[in-house]
């Protein structure tokens, strides 16, 4: 029995590492081991906030409460996209912005995949315990290994690089496109992740076609942009700080916004 948990342990966790050592070895200038597991770590805790939120929607939401099997179709396609997708990922993308948006290290394109990443696996990782000791299943540990986790990563690279836009723009003072992209960081996860679990929720055969061929085409799309980022491996901030009274990136001895003299 020992042996067994052992087992079912590892298959949750595995995956995980895997793709998390994969975009960290991706990455030419590694981010410091210290923001990583803070940004791990703030991805278990987002696990927390879901439920917190989630329960509290509960109380006015009622398809949220109902069993999956007794949801009708608008119930699923709510408690998939709203319920579900955009709590998810707006509680991953809120431990992003507060642990890594304004840090200093946030400096390439890529970085952003990589703080995304680390939130959403951290995310994963908790889930994926929970997922695989509820059922005991070696089957549902090797399908979420090939499924739920990867999918996760995905979502977090569009995430990431939108973050990444974001950031770019905030350095430029182009601050409407720097909000429109971080708009675009949770809109577009909430997306795939919503298609995602309707295509699983809805009990329709032929949605088991479209959530194969979207989960491959997920996989493959993502897997581009990370190689793409990654190779790129643009610069976004040049020397620059951040104001420590309002944030603002700044290059001179004073902030541009509120004046306040850089320590």
């Amino acid at each position: 029995m020992a042996i067994y948990r052992i087992l079912l342990l590892s298959l949750a966790v595995l995956p995980v590492l895997i793709i998390l050592l994969f975009v960290y070895f991706k990455d030419k200038n590694k981010e410091p081991v210290i923001l990583l597991f803070s940004l791990f770590s703030s991805g278990i805790t987002s696990c927390f906030l879901v439920l917190i939120i989630s329960r509290i929607m509960g109380l006015f939401l009622p398809f949220m409460n109902t069993a999956l099997s007794e949801k009708s179709f608008v119930d699923v396609l709510l408690y998939a996209f709203v319920g579900v997708a955009l709590v998810e990922e707006f509680c991953k993308g809120l431990m992003t912005y507060i642990v890594a948006y304004n840090h200093d290290e946030f400096d390439e394109m890529y970085d952003g995949l990589v703080y995304a990443t680390f939130v959403a696996l951290g995310f994963a990782f908790l889930e994926n315990i929970i997922y695989v000791y509820q059922t005991s299943s070696i089957n549902t540990a090797l399908l979420r290994a090939v499924s739920a986790v990867p999918s996760h990563a995905c979502d977090a690279i569009f995430m990431g690089y939108y973050f990444s836009m974001a950031k770019q723009f905030a350095i430029r003072g182009d601050h409407q496109m720097e909000k429109k992209n971080l708009i675009l960081s949770l809109v577009v996860p909430t997306i795939l992740h919503g298609i995602y679990d309707f295509c699983i929720m809805s009990g329709y055969t032929i949605l088991v076609v479209v959530f194969v061929v979207f989960v491959i085409c997920l996989f493959i799309t993502s897997h581009k942009k990370l190689k793409a980022l990654a190779a790129a491996n643009k610069k976004i901030k040049f020397k620059n700080k951040f104001c420590h009274i309002c944030g603002k990136a700044v290059t001179g001895e004073f902030c541009a916004r509120c004046g306040t003299k850089q320590i």
